[in-house]
């Protein structure tokens, strides 16, 4: 059981981290909530690494965790440092003209509320089905939908006025 923990653990962390930081615009919190997550399920992986995909079930985890009402207050603390974006992609040609590029984008993404912020994440950034964001999100597809076309929506709107999305 350890083994398979600890394998998994190895494999994954990396992905989490990703996924966590995309989905809080946050490194520190993402640790957070990473952390918290694997602690608790190293108590459940009896249960969890017989699953036929436990990374989807952690990650639900770390995304329920995110939601959770205790984040409410975190979540508006956006960290703006280059650092982080530094650590989650490559140096570019021009790397002004990315990360203005990646903080526009980025201040976008942090307006919207958090569900419809953890839908456009999961299908945008882990390349997730409206069938897998429901389940994740616990709604329905049509709600996914909802929430990732209203997001859409902001994020088009906002796009048009980045002067009033930096603020």
């Amino acid at each position: 059981m350890r083994d398979g923990y600890d394998q998994f653990v190895a494999d994954r962390l990396d992905r989490l981290l990703r996924y966590a930081t995309a989905i809080t615009c946050d490194k520190h919190l993402a640790q957070d909530i990473v952390q918290d997550v694997l602690v608790r399920a190293r108590s459940r992986w009896g249960r969890i690494g017989v699953m036929d995909a436990p990374y989807l079930y952690v990650r639900r985890m770390v995304t329920n965790d995110y939601l959770s009402w205790r984040r409410l207050r975190a979540r508006r603390d956006i960290s703006s440092t280059h650092a982080t974006l530094e650590e989650l992609s490559p140096a570019v040609a021009d790397p002004a003209e990315r990360h203005a590029e990646r903080d526009a984008m980025r201040a976008r993404i942090a307006v919207l509320p958090r569900k419809q912020r953890a839908a456009i994440v999961l299908r945008y950034y882990e390349d997730a089905t409206t069938t897998e964001i429901g389940q994740v999100l616990g709604c329905s597809e049509g709600t996914v939908r909802s929430h990732l076309s209203r997001a859409l929506h902001t994020l088009r709107v906002n796009e048009t006025s980045p002067s009033e999305v930096l603020r």
